[in-house]
């Protein structure tokens, strides 16, 4: 570990980025500028040309254009998701029809075929039908052989079909045409009516088997319309030339003289044209085709192409959920060797780092744990839950295997809330959870940039410290409480300003101190505060664990993920294994549990082999704050293009506020894999945690609905970006875009799938293609349960899957219709209850104006040196109190620098007179050890008297219920 500063050195900022490859720049996904008519506002407006304004603020109560806007965003959005979902339909069902109808691939299966290489003699086609001639007595009537597979129905009367005698079809001349005349081209029909021949003739049908043509017994005058051969030269032998303005004969006459052997696209053009293309056929049908039509063949094609991507890329993410789950994983997660754990070091260009070896409690901190263990932050976001379920994810964070002395519990609780069925704000119950530091019992609110537009950019929260007990457990804790500003105190829900604030409150921290740039009053405030508790800088942090307030970890999960951080330097971001707790409580969580176990162990295994899951939920993941690279740090959560991107307060369009109000996990997951695409974001099965998940319905329907919308707009990113891992089917990129077709198109695909089944009860399965189908869907339904028992051997999960199954009309119909028609709804709905609270108005809108100088922002060596004036003031002011002439001699100039340069004599006796305060590099800068003591109060002569303190706190621990009412945050 690189050792600290001479004393003397000055408290200087210092360039701790300074490398082209930290800061590659990134097209952020979130743009300030904005331009008034993008091709998507003009889509939208031409889409709902219908809607005028007027008409939306008097019926729809939408006053407001921003409104207005994200509404008319919403119809063009369930436009095209109504195009993908057609474009599905088309493909599954009318392209098999439109190119290859029913009639003609069932012919294919049952045909006489007769062409020149295995003619069957004695055999000729009369209007399509396979005729034995061995004993035909026509010999009268004709002046020839007919030879075999020959078309005799020119030879005969054929009675008009009804498909003719339709009114529409009345001014075509080949319908109306007289296939009997004498100029046909066989002297008329010399051998009666067609319906008597076999009686007439002594002629035999051959059990109704239609002729049928290869490609190459397709003659001039014959041509193929849908799979049926039609001879039509007796008509052009009559006729001679098409009638003009007779679109029928002008598809005729193309398909004659053009030389089209199959015309099936002519006979398109109008519908009576098409309608009588089934006239046509049943007056000069010959027969049909014995090979596939181009239509046919073109549809299987695509049909089987579509099957075996589907089909591949469901079998591919099986097998590699399966390789990950068996051989990569337990790589991960297993203890690393002590090759590859690298010794902890301080930003050395930060002002609070130095040369100097550091002594006393501090040092002997950093030696405490194990080699492996990495500083981490556990993170718990609280907004209105109950003390049982605070208390629970408090507990099991700090009865993980991880040393105390390594891991900090963060918990930020969102505005002064009292959650409906609490008798206390989520505040005082955390509060009371924890035993308080004397030394900073009552803290003042500081002040912050909060993530939010207007006024309301501006909060102040009160940092409070001191250990959460738990068994032998005493793990630092501090609570953030947004308590907000004095004019938001009679408003409701005073200081709330949502989750993605409370992240940013620890994220913004870190940016700044890696980085060491200017801080916010409550950044100082926590940086004073995390070193107080921990007895070291908060620069040598490297990870932060997400926990929501209602979720428990198991005791080993920590050190697991831990373990894959430092065996893979690579790898940014981690989630483990999320179960459900209440999975009895009632039908809604109980159709839950297999889709949680499916979509971690399928969805996010595969992913993980490819480096990038593209969700890390928001209810238990890791991510590193900075990534170590030689001997210096390279920031990757506390990176400032993320932070400034995640901490957008003004978000106008549709887009934007999916992605930021209502799936800020999703977001954050997505910033990181587009900042940082070459590093991994991971799955770790074996890293397990509970957590509660809706019981009632409309909770759940609330919740799907914020998760497919913002779904949606993430996969709309994530799609874009180019340089994830893999190329083309084999990439993540190409996933990411089956994933997004996959989900716009769920409400038609569980259509499709009953349509499916109820056609495989149908089908007549003669051939291997029939089974295809039913095949690919066995293998869709069923294959999960395969990795059910390779994973977890516990056959309840199939019972699972089966009330999963039955639940399919929910997830992929009722959920997914849902939250598409409420794109343009940004509200957490049911899922958070505040006490006395009616429908959810959001957290981050407000209106008046921001003034940036109401929140001061200064580097951390200002603060320290105000600080510093401070207690020698008020050690002055003792001082004389005491003994005026030890008061003169103590006096100090207070020189423009405040005593901080390095020649600085006398200000560096003074402090070395003064045992409380330790050099960190600078002769002026105290070490805020816990031997030192620390700030106004609670300042301790020498280290005995700190270490007797300390001993009674752990034997008599102060009782973590307050007197009297609620408290004043303000």
């Amino acid at each position: 570990m690189p050792v600290r500063g001479e004393r003397g050195a000055t408290l200087r900022r210092g360039r701790t980025m300074v490398r082209n490859d930290r800061m590659q720049a990134v097209t952020p996904m979130i743009k300030k500028e904005k331009r008034e008519l993008t091709a998507w506002v003009i889509y939208s407006k031409i889409i709902t040309f219908w809607a005028p304004g007027i008409l939306l603020a008097k019926l729809g109560g939408l006053t407001e254009p921003g409104m207005q806007q994200a509404w008319r965003e919403k119809i063009a959005l369930v436009s095209l998701i109504v195009l993908v979902c057609g474009a599905v339909v088309y493909l599954t069902i009318f392209l098999t029809m439109t190119f290859c109808p029913q009639s003609v691939a069932k012919s294919q299966s049952n045909i006489f075929e007769v062409d020149d290489t295995n003619t069957v003699s004695g055999v000729v086609g009369i209007k399509g039908k396979a005729y034995n001639t061995t004993n035909a007595n026509w010999s009268a009537r004709l002046s020839f052989t007919p030879s075999a597979g020959q078309d005799m129905t020119p030879y005969f009367t054929v009675d008009i079909p009804t498909a003719c005698k339709s009114s529409k079809l009345k001014d075509f001349r080949a319908v109306q045409f007289d296939v009997c005349t004498s100029d046909n081209g066989n002297g008329g029909c010399l051998l009666g009516n067609a319906n008597d021949a076999e009686k007439n003739y002594n002629l035999k049908l051959i059990d109704g088997t239609p002729i049928g043509y290869d490609w190459s017994d397709v003659k001039p005058g014959y041509f193929v319309v849908n799979g049926h051969v039609l001879n039509m030269t007796p008509y052009l032998l009559a006729v001679g030339r098409k009638s003009s303005g007779d679109l029928l004969d002008q598809a005729i006459f193309a398909a004659a003289n053009g030389g089209l052997i199959d015309a099936s696209i002519l006979f398109q053009r109008t519908s009576n044209v098409k309608a009588a293309t089934d006239c046509l056929v049943a007056r000069f049908g010959a027969g049909l085709l014995a090979k596939d039509t181009p239509g046919c063949f073109a549809v299987n094609l695509f049909n089987y192409i579509a099957l075996v991507i589907i089909g591949g890329i469901v079998l591919t993410r099986f097998f590699m959920a399966v390789v990950f789950q068996y051989f990569l994983s337990w790589q991960l997660v297993r203890r690393p060797p002590r090759s590859k754990v690298r010794p902890l070091s301080y930003n050395a260009a930060a002002p609070w780092a130095g040369k100097k070896p550091q002594t006393g409690a501090a040092a002997a901190a950093l030696g405490k744990g194990d080699d492996d263990e990495l500083y981490t932050i556990m993170l718990v976001t609280c907004y209105s839950e109950g003390e049982d379920s605070i208390r629970g994810t408090c507990d099991s964070l700090c009865n993980t295997d991880f040393s105390d002395s390594h891991k900090l519990l963060f918990i930020v609780a969102d505005g002064i809330i009292k959650g409906s069925g609490n008798d206390r704000s989520t505040p005082d119950i955390c509060i009371d959870l924890i035993e308080q530091e004397d030394s900073f019992r009552d803290p003042e609110p500081c002040s912050y940039l909060a993530v939010a537009a207007g006024s309301k950019q501006h909060n102040m929260a009160k940092v409070y410290c001191g250990h959460y007990r738990v068994g032998n457990h005493r793990t630092p804790c501090m609570i953030v409480v947004k308590c907000g500003t004095p004019a938001e105190q009679d408003a409701p829900k005073p200081g709330n300003r949502g989750k993605r604030d409370s992240q940013m409150i620890l994220m913004n921290f870190f940016s700044n101190v890696v980085h060491n740039e200017r801080m916010v009053p409550l950044e100082y405030d926590l940086f004073r505060k995390v070193h107080f508790l921990m007895n070291v800088t908060p620069d040598l942090f490297e990870i932060v664990l997400m926990v929501d307030a209602d979720t428990k970890v198991y005791p080993d999960s920590l050190r697991l993920l831990v373990n894959c951080m430092n065996n893979d330097q690579l790898i940014m971001g981690l989630c483990g294994e999320t179960k459900i707790a209440n999975k009895r409580d009632s039908w809604v969580t109980a159709i839950q549990v297999f889709e949680y176990y499916i979509s971690h162990h399928l969805s996010k295994a595969f992913e993980s082999v490819f480096g990038g899951v593209t969700c890390l939920p928001g209810c238990f993941c890791m991510y590193r704050i900075k990534a170590r690279k030689g001997d210096d740090w390279v920031p990757i959560l506390a990176k400032p293009a993320i932070c400034q991107e995640y901490s957008q307060n003004v978000v106008e369009t549709l887009h934007e506020k999916n992605l930021l109000l209502l799936g800020e996990d999703r977001f954050l997951t997505t910033l990181m894999l587009r900042n940082f695409p070459t590093r991994k974001m991971m799955f770790m099965p074996q890293a397990i945690c509970k957590t509660v998940v809706p019981d009632e319905f409309k909770v759940l329907l609330s919740q799907r609905r914020r998760w497919i919308n913002s779904t949606v707009h993430n996969l709309l990113e994530l799609v874009l970006v180019r340089n994830l891992c893999g190329t083309f089917c084999l990439s993540m990129q190409f996933s990411i875009f089956l994933d997004l077709i996959g989900t716009v198109a769920l409400p038609v695909a569980i259509v499709l799938t009953y349509i499916l089944i109820v056609r495989a009860c149908m089908t007549n399965y003669n051939s291997v293609s029939a089974y295809l189908p039913l095949a690919m869907l066995i293998l869709v339904l069923f294959l999960p349960a395969v990795l059910i028992f390779i994973t977890t051997r516990k056959w309840v999960y199939v019972a699972w899957m089966l009330v999963y199954l039955l639940a399919l009309p929910i997830w992929n119909l009722v959920l997914p219709t849902y939250a598409y028609w409420h794109f343009d709804d940004f509200s957490w709905g049911e899922t958070r209850k505040v006490q006395g609270e009616g429908k959810d108005t959001g957290h981050g809108a407000g209106g008046g104006t921001f003034d940036i100088k109401s929140v001061p922002q200064k580097r951390w060596e200002d603060y320290e040196r105000k600080r510093r004036r401070s207690i020698k003031r008020k050690e002055r002011e003792r001082m004389h109190a005491d003994d005026s002439s030890s008061y003169q001699a103590a006096m100090v100039d207070d020189s423009a620098s405040a005593g901080l340069l390095k020649n600085s004599v006398e200000d560096s006796m003074y402090y070395e007179s003064h045992p409380g305060y330790s050099f960190m590099g600078d002769s002026t800068v105290p070490s805020y050890s816990h031997s030192a003591g620390y700030g106004d109060q609670g300042m301790y002569d020498n280290q005995q008297a700190y270490q007797q303190q300390q001993q009674q706190q752990q034997q008599q621990p102060p009782s973590r219920q307050r007197p009297g009412g609620p408290r004043d945050y303000h």
